[in-house]
């Protein structure tokens, strides 16, 4: 099964990038369900995709509640093996491919290596730094390694940079800080190489990490993740097109720099928020709209003002505090004449959906941003007869889930990336199917 999930980037050409250019390229995103997917089950239905997603998404939510988060840590505790997308890259010289989770709620790219005093067993081969010839460890005197989550000296004779990092789950990685050349392959064709990325070269990880991947691509706010050590040359900005699950035979893009952009009519763009930790990219939300009946939020545990909710591409609910959540399902039901049916385990409110149906339109309504979403948005298919509300209660959380699932293979799928510090979203009703959007998550 390896070969399903290592091979290496052939490219006729490549993109080395520097700070003077200002390029624009796309790498492909795999969905974990996708047939592309090392994690593919052609055994599962529907319903048990949808299902672990959610499951997924509420182990994910951990993360974010403030007993995670500390000012003195980059990248807080969160649950392993609860992304929803992979990534290809390719680390060293010769380069060496890898599959690692993508993940907009963490910063350090990191991968587990040989040799290994304890690794939990992956289907691909470890990554073996010895054999590059542009790896090289960071030292522990840098300012770069004081900032990485457990960044200290390896000891007091060895002055080079380890990190450590634990999950919610007690799962945990810990290695050397080092910098290497990484490759990402476009989706023209042509290799797009980083040099002296900083990464981290895991030799001690254990837990519940699956072993159809081999790490975390870092995606977040920080320093240290991948947008922002791509740097100058994407001015920032990224983006992401996800497709619907039911297109299982294709892939995604992440796009980066001028293949980023969001314009034209219909976008709106609300501000990103500036506060503790980086990773995460907050928004303001201040009310959400069932119809014509609005429902001011009063806030989370974020905050009760700016920067009360995070948009975040590995959740595949909409979480929501639970007082607010309780009059947004009751506007919903009171609104809506569907016929409810029985709710699975783990959803709030279903209904029967043998035919297609319209649900009122949700606008969600952030600083300077209104984004009304359709019933493709607002509700999921779990079987054959059932749709449920894609959104659910989080205690006293906000999280926006910039991806909720398209259900046809004819519908647009959602688009979310960095420009300029704010959120940008493009109605493409004019283009593709009604009420999917593009999205645009502007840099910090």
């Amino acid at each position: 099964m390896a070969a399903a999930i290592v091979f290496a980037i052939i490219s006729l050409s490549t993109l080395c990038l520097t700070d003077t250019q200002n390029v624009g390229f796309s790498v492909e995103l795999i969905h974990r369900d996708s047939i592309k997917s090392p994690f593919y089950n052609p055994f599962e239905t529907t319903f048990d995709r949808v299902t672990n997603a959610f499951r997924r998404s509420f182990s994910r939510v951990h993360r974010f509640y403030p007993n995670s988060i500390t000012t003195t840590e980059a990248n807080p505790d969160i649950i392993v093996n609860t992304g929803e997308y992979l990534m290809n890259i390719s680390l060293g010289t010769p380069s060496f491919s890898v599959v690692a989770l993508a993940d907009t709620g963490s910063d350090l790219i990191w991968t587990q290596c040989s040799p290994c005093s304890q690794c939990f067993k992956q289907d691909a081969p470890l990554f073996d730094p010895t054999k590059s010839s542009t790896y090289r460890k960071m030292s522990c005197s840098s300012n770069s390694c004081e900032n990485i989550q457990g960044g200290t000296c390896a000891s007091p004779t060895d002055t080079s940079c380890i990190y450590s990092v634990t999950y919610g789950d007690n799962s945990f990685s810990k290695g050397d800080i080092a910098y290497d050349t990484l490759t990402l392959g476009s989706t023209t064709g042509q290799a797009v190489v980083l040099p002296d990325t900083i990464i981290g070269c895991g030799n001690n990880n254990a837990g519940t990490f699956s072993g159809k991947a081999s790490g975390i691509i870092g995606l977040g706010g920080g320093e240290i993740s991948l947008i922002n050590q791509l740097g100058s040359p994407i001015n920032g900005k990224f983006s992401y097109c996800l497709l619907p699950m039911t297109q299982i035979g294709k892939s995604s893009k992440m796009n980066f720099g001028s293949n980023a952009i969001v314009s034209g009519p219909g976008t709106v763009s609300t501000p990103l928020i500036e506060k503790s930790p980086t990773t995460f990219y907050f928004l303001t939300l201040k009310a959400i709209s069932v119809g014509t009946q609005r429902i001011e939020f009063k806030g989370s545990s974020f905050g009760t003002d700016e920067g009360n909710i995070v948009i975040d591409s590995g959740t595949t609910l909409t979480l929501l505090p639970s007082d607010f959540y309780s009059q947004l399902e009751s506007a919903m039901d009171s609104q809506f004449n569907g016929i409810r049916a029985q709710r699975p385990q783990g959803f709030n409110l279903c209904y029967v959906a043998i035919h297609e149906f319209e649900a009122p339109e949700v606008t969600l309504h952030f600083a300077n941003a209104d984004v009304k979403l359709k019933t493709l948005n607002t509700f999921v298919k779990v079987d054959d007869s059932t749709a449920c509300f894609a959104f659910s209660p989080a205690q006293n959380i906000a999280i926006y889930d910039c991806k909720i699932f398209n259900r046809s293979e004819a519908e647009a799928p959602s688009r979310v990336g960095n420009q300029n510090k704010g959120v940008q979203w493009q109605d493409i009703a004019d283009i593709q199917v009604a009420g999917t959007y593009l999205v645009g998550v502007e840099s910090i």
